[in-house]
């Protein structure tokens, strides 16, 4: 057992003045069977600490019915992490933003009467109080008190970028010390003013997030703590990806020699992502803070954050370089050579069965009948997409029109598609013409991630809020289908077959000898791909990159199968597995 203290401008474990070098993963974006490979490679950097966000909405999928199996037991995790002989830090939320999904908030919250987020809201503080005290005693086992690795906890995640509610911080602390998590709390938060006055305690240990400029930054800190220690707890030394953006890259030399600056003058420092991972699924957040039209900007499927490991954990040019200024200031540490992991091109897998989504939505999800479009949130849906089907009566030529997309809704009438609208579009328009008789309007809404980061976090209801109209008028009496996607298993094939703009699932299969780590080419225009029942996320042409990468746990050897549902084309009738990523 540890004891670990702030005080005399240190961290002190049992005493001893400790500079901590710390790395993210998060072992919910990494599989389980490559936690200790990550881990150790963080120790062969030169770290003696891992860091991780906890995910609310994955371990809360529904209320009060909780998850912590498998990929989701992060005390397995923990659990690796002391036996690389290192420490940890949790951050366990309830709000995390991390490029995740809502900000890790579980998108059912959206749907209580009267809730306000991320502050002393009575209906927030309810669902707040139920999480973390399910997860905090399962930490308190992991505690450096209790012969764990935990040496920290944080309190909410960057919140003075968000509120300034300091009950609400208040409240939280203090549910943290009744589950008596006895190791330093701490918040995190910009090195702004505004940012530091609204999101810090006087009582809890004050942390900064920053990728360049330390010493200004911590100089911002210490007008508010003199006394230290300096902590920056986010060191960007890369950055995420949105759809339809240039690749993110920093410079080695350049990350390196903010590293440099931190640690020559005491500073510790977790370094923001040690090893990024893959955002599976649909669980890829977005940006926008709607403070102008056309802002919201969804985040890709690859987490590689151009770290010092690359998502499939192969060391960079920024592991070598971080690794000599570690060693520069702490010789005798264990320092070590990874070896990247083993990767195959599987080459082309043909596509050889196929089944049109519209004519599976009754085995993929129950049909219910509403007056107007419901959101998902209104319906319990979390991901994936929502079908909406009514009856337009004839004749009229008229355009349909959507007051609000969120985020991107195809439309099809009596089976013949008409069009698609995204939310960021000029016009959320599409031209119409229904013939005497009538026709059957369906409309294929897809959630390509709430947004993570802002005033919007939690208000991001994914659908058609607005409802549908025909030029202004409101239409009424909708089927909907949930297409929620956790399972696919259900979905009846036929023969390979394509039509352009139709949603299809298409399948194949293919035998493999050794499950190596391998990389799918985006197989056409816009999808999601599922590997042997696992969701490993979605793809659109507009990159950046064109691959996805399948970690080799999820592959077996003999027979495995892929699954495509490509909303529009197909490059080909196959996909393709590569031996080496491409990420624009």
């Amino acid at each position: 057992m540890s004891n670990v203290k702030i005080e005399g401008g240190a961290i002190r474990i049992d005493g001893k003045p400790t500079q901590i070098l710390s790395g993210t993963i998060h072992y919910f974006r990494v599989r389980p069977e490559q936690w200790r490979d990550r881990i150790e490679k963080a120790r062969m950097m030169g770290l003696n600490t891992i860091e991780t966000y906890l995910c609310h909405n994955l371990h809360e999928p529904h209320p009060g019915k909780f998850d912590f199996a498998g990929g989701l037991d992060f005390e397995h995790f923990l659990d690796e992490v002391a036996a690389a002989g290192l420490y940890a830090i949790v951050r366990p939320g309830p709000y995390i933003c991390a490029e995740w999904e809502n900000g890790g908030l579980p998108p059912w919250i959206s749907a209580i009467p009267g809730i306000q987020l991320r502050c002393s809201n009575p209906a927030f503080l309810e669902v707040c109080d139920r999480y973390l005290n399910e997860v905090l005693p399962r930490l308190r086992k992991h505690l450096a008190t209790a012969g764990g690795p935990v040496i920290a906890m944080q309190i909410e995640n960057e919140y003075g970028s968000f509120g300034n509610d300091k009950k609400y911080l208040n409240h939280l602390r203090d549910l943290f010390l009744a589950n008596q998590i006895d190791v330093p709390l701490f918040t995190s938060d910009g090195p702004s003013d505004w940012m530091i006055q609204g999101g810090t305690l006087p009582d809890v240990f004050q942390t900064l997030n920053f990728g360049s400029d330390a010493e200004n930054a911590f100089a911002s800190g210490r007008k508010y703590r003199p006394e230290g220690p300096d902590f920056c707890m986010e060191f960007w030394n890369g950055w995420f990806d949105h759809w339809g953006e240039e690749h993110h890259t920093r410079p080695a030399d350049d990350a390196a020699d903010t590293l440099d600056s931190i640690i020559k003058n005491g500073g510790s420092v977790n370094f923001f992502v040690f090893c990024g991972g893959t955002n599976f699924g649909f669980m890829a957040g977005a940006n926008g803070n709607g403070d102008r039209p056309g802002d919201y900007a969804p985040t890709v499927t690859s987490y590689d954050y151009d770290g010092p490991l690359s998502e499939a954990g192969d060391p960079t040019e920024k592991f070598f370089a971080f690794q000599s200024v570690i060693r520069k200031y702490h010789p005798d540490h264990p320092f070590g050579k990874p070896v990247p992991s083993p990767k195959a091109a599987y080459g082309a897998v043909p596509l050889r069965w196929s089944a049109p989504l519209l004519g599976e939505l009754d085995r993929l999800a129950e049909r219910r009948d509403f007056l107007k479009p419901p959101t998902m949130e209104e319906c319990g849906q979390s991901y994936g997409f929502i079908h909406y089907r009514t009856h337009l009566n004839g004749p009229f030529s008229e355009p349909l029109y959507f007051p609000e997309v969120r985020d991107r809704v195809m439309a099809f009438l009596d089976g013949r598609y008409l069009g698609t609208v995204y939310r960021n579009d000029d016009s959320r328009r599409i031209p119409l013409t229904v013939p005497d008789g009538g026709g059957v309007l369906d409309l294929l809404v897809e959630n390509t991630g709430r947004i993570n980061y802002g005033p919007l976090v939690g208000r991001d209801q994914k659908g058609l809020p607005g409802g549908v109209g025909i030029c202004w008028q409101l239409q009424s009496g909708f089927s909907v289908w949930n297409l929620e996607l956790d399972n696919i298993d259900r979905v009846r094939y036929g023969a390979f077959a394509e039509a352009e703009n139709i949603p299809a699932f298409h399948k194949g299969e293919f035998e493999i000898d050794t499950p190596c780590d391998t990389f799918l080419e985006f197989p056409g225009k816009k999808g999601v791909v599922w590997i042997n029942g696992f969701n490993i996320g979605r793809y659109w042409e507009i990159g950046p990159g064109n691959t996805l990468y399948v970690p080799a746990p999820l592959l077996k050897k003999g027979r495995n199968e892929v699954v495509v549902l490509e909303l529009h084309q197909l490059r080909e009738n196959a996909v393709r597995f590569v031996d080496a990523p491409n990420l624009g």
